[in-house]
């Protein structure tokens, strides 16, 4: 993503051999003076990150593909012929790997997207401009993948405010609405697989996952930024979709 006020750097941004100084050379964000110091750090942050140009020379549309190919090295997660479903997709990265892990161009799965934002097309990938809190998103989702999902995934993360606590308790509330989504679409022996931050609350939230999946897990990528709270919850396993009490009540 380009962004205006900015000049790309020079040299090799992950410290390769070649000049007399093998230390990559640091970007400076120009104008600072017209953003905020928020603003700033986060350009700063993006100038200066291996990830970023690594995925800008491997193809890849955002750093965070290489957290999915790391985790799914580790996990085997993504296996030939799954049915996929990408939650909060844009711009595109976990789609891409998945499609190349199942082998979408050869024919084989589906991968389904949906997000708020509009993406630009990948080859084979399914997308659909929506929420996946509307009420009838199950069942258009599930029929554009020909059936339930055997994995789900999300990156999503809730807009932050500034403040530790409240920003942890939104992306708790966003990761268990997710949750109760994956469990309508997911067959049986499905993985879930969620971006969660560090925080206190998130015992309540493996307890849940736990109730209907065989194992659950947290993972730490090497490309997720080792300053960042940032961490997934893998759950694996599904059982099932169980009954609950006021499914009882809506069918008497």
């Amino acid at each position: 993503m380009s962004t205006p006020g900015r000049t790309p750097g020079r040299g090799n941004p992950e410290g390769g051999k070649g000049s007399k100084d093998s230390r990559p050379l640091k970007v400076r964000v120009k104008n600072a003076r017209k953003r905020s110091t928020s603003s700033q750090k986060w350009l700063q942050r993006q100038l200066n990150d291996p990830y970023v140009a690594k995925a800008k020379r491997d193809g890849w549309r955002s750093r965070a593909a290489y957290k999915l190919l790391e985790m799914d090295e580790k996990a085997h997660l993504l296996k030939r012929g799954m049915r996929v479903l990408d939650l909060g997709a844009a711009p595109g990265g976990w789609c891409q790997v998945a499609a190349k892990k199942i082998g979408l161009a050869e024919g084989h799965g589906r991968v389904v997207a949906i997000d708020l934002l509009e993406i630009e097309p990948i080859p084979g990938v399914l997308f659909a401009q929506m929420d996946f809190l509307e009420p009838d998103a199950p069942e258009r989702l599930m029929a554009m993948m020909n059936g339930p999902a055997d994995f789900v995934m999300s990156d999503m993360a809730a807009n932050t405010t500034g403040h530790k606590k409240t920003d942890h308790l939104r992306i708790v509330a966003l990761v268990e609405m997710a949750v109760d989504f994956a469990r309508q679409v997911l067959a049986p022996g499905g993985s879930f697989l969620a971006k969660v931050f560090q925080g206190g609350t998130e015992g309540e939230l493996l307890a849940n996952l736990k109730r209907d999946f065989a194992v659950v897990k947290h993972m730490k990528p090497a490309a997720s930024r080792a300053d960042s709270a940032e961490l997934y919850v893998l759950a694996t396993g599904f059982r099932g979709r169980q009954k609950t009490p006021e499914d009882d009540t809506q069918e008497g």
